[in-house]
């Protein structure tokens, strides 16, 4: 059966570009044509560059005189709109930075273009990417393939839309509390949260969640995530975090399935509601992964999180109030909900506690690594929920509050650690559900490697939601 162009992964489209089956151009302008089709639907694209026609003309000389920069050499790529990308705005979802085109590429954008990707445009968040949806006044709110009705997550909501639908093979986003991993456990996606400092960052804008958010990438196959990987995750003088680490070649083994490991598998954190559904694929991913061998144990999470969950809402408060005071006119342009958690006041002394609290869990994480390999976990608490709302307020018939649906994936944010969400076995109602593998610091490969082994025992890429099929 004739697959189309949009249901293959960013891996096989860049085997036929260097086959010369097909043209970086002639792929540009069908992904673009989907663009044009979908969007007005989800709402997941907000900008297209002006220079992608030029950049994938370049690509297919290059290819031509078989000379690709990489493996994504004329690959089409969708860039988060908290990313700076040289001659296109970057409003970060607010009305104050409108009107602002930047002269740069930011460090991770930067490489994907030394590589030769066409980075096609850039995709919609909520402001300030500080919230688990997505939507802004000056864009709109962006919608879940699956049911449009539907949020996707936030903060990464319009670049795991658009991969979800089919509008692209590849996008970039950046997670700082689950921003990467959220979104793609709702839209059926891989999704990497990288090890702090793994991939190099700069130029880019003011960090909100101290070092804790990160680059990563958002795709529908595994080794389409390694491919990306391999290119962003480079080591660069500009930030000294990358230079711990060798340059990554994670395409090189990742076909070789991971044996035995030891995994602590972890259903629900201590007095937090799951939804039945995704306890029901949590435990279901844990047998599959008994089937393959793994050591798996359940049991409570041995890290002290609680400290950090109780301070997570003032990190982003006294972030806001470094922006504005960086800032003034931002007052008059935000939205004013952000302006009070600008207002919040907070001292010196409470930042510093909370830098002590993060130093102290990385701590606690380095020795719980010592004796385990992954820690498993569902990655969200809560399905989607409707675009009404900016949260589920109620989880199996408890109420919570703005971070219920998040509690699994923010403490790996403080730890610093890499996390993989994998798409677990959908609900009746076909609504994707994610599960988390978190592993060693620096293990990002062990990650991807164990994420092959499961999508070659489960595989997910022949599922699409219904809306993707709107241009037939």
């Amino acid at each position: 059966m004739k697959v189309d162009f949009w249901q293959q992964d960013g891996f096989a489209l860049a085997s036929q570009l260097r086959a010369g089956t097909l043209d970086p151009v002639d792929l540009l302008m069908k992904f673009v044509e989907r663009i044009d089709q979908l969007n007005p639907a989800i709402n997941a694209v907000v900008f297209l560059s002006q220079e992608a026609l030029e950049n994938a003309q370049a690509s297919a000389i290059r290819i031509a005189e078989k000379k690709p920069l990489s493996l994504i050499d004329g690959l089409p790529i969708l860039i988060k709109d908290n990313l700076i990308v040289k001659g296109m705005p970057n409003t970060w979802g607010c009305q104050f930075y409108a009107e602002q085109i930047d002269c740069e590429d930011e460090i991770p954008v930067e490489k994907l273009r030394q590589a030769g990707a066409v980075i096609v445009g850039k995709t919609n968040v909520p402001e300030f990417t500080v919230e688990g949806f997505t939507a802004n006044k000056l864009f709109g709110t962006t919608v879940n393939p699956w049911d449009t009705s539907m949020t996707p997550g936030g903060s990464s909501g319009g670049s795991v839309a658009a991969v979800a639908a089919g509008m692209i093979p590849l996008s970039i986003g950046t997670d700082g509390g689950g921003s990467i991993r959220r979104p793609a456990a709702y839209t059926n996606l891989v999704g990497l949260k990288t090890t702090l400092g793994r991939i190099p960052r700069g130029g880019g804008l003011p960090p909100l969640l101290l070092d804790m958010e990160v680059i990563g990438p958002l795709t529908r196959s595994v080794r389409d995530q390694a491919m990306l990987f391999d290119v962003l995750a480079q080591p660069d003088t500009r930030d000294h975090r990358s230079l711990q680490f060798a340059p990554a070649n994670s395409m090189q083994n990742l076909l070789k399935a991971p044996k035995s490991l030891r995994i602590l598998a972890v259903e629900q954190f201590a007095g937090d509601p799951v939804d039945p559904d995704i306890r029901n694929s949590f435990r279901q991913m844990i047998e599959l992964m008994k089937s393959m061998g793994h050591q798996v144990e359940t049991g409570e999470l041995p890290l002290d999180i609680q400290p950090l969950s109780e301070h997570w809402a003032s990190i982003a408060s006294i972030s806001l109030n470094m922006l504005i005071q960086r800032e003034p006119d931002i007052r008059k342009l935000a939205s004013s909900k952000y302006i009070q958690w600008a207002e919040t006041q907070h001292s010196a002394a409470d930042l510093l506690n909370i830098i002590e609290i993060i130093t102290e869990l990385r701590n606690q994480a380095a020795q719980v690594f010592d004796t385990l390999d992954i820690i498993m976990t569902p990655c969200c608490a809560a399905m989607p929920w409707s675009t009404a709302m900016d949260f589920p307020t109620e989880i199996d018939g408890q109420p919570v509050g703005p971070r219920g649906s998040a509690v699994f994936t923010g403490w790996v944010n403080g730890c610093g650690h890499p996390a993989i969400s994998l798409p677990g076995k959908m609900t009746q109602k076909s609504m994707p559900i994610g599960i988390q593998f978190v592993g060693g610091f620096g293990q990002d490969e062990l990650l991807l490697q164990l994420a092959q082994q499961i999508e070659d025992k489960q595989s997910w890429l022949g599922q699409w939601p219904t809306v993707a099929f709107m241009d037939k």
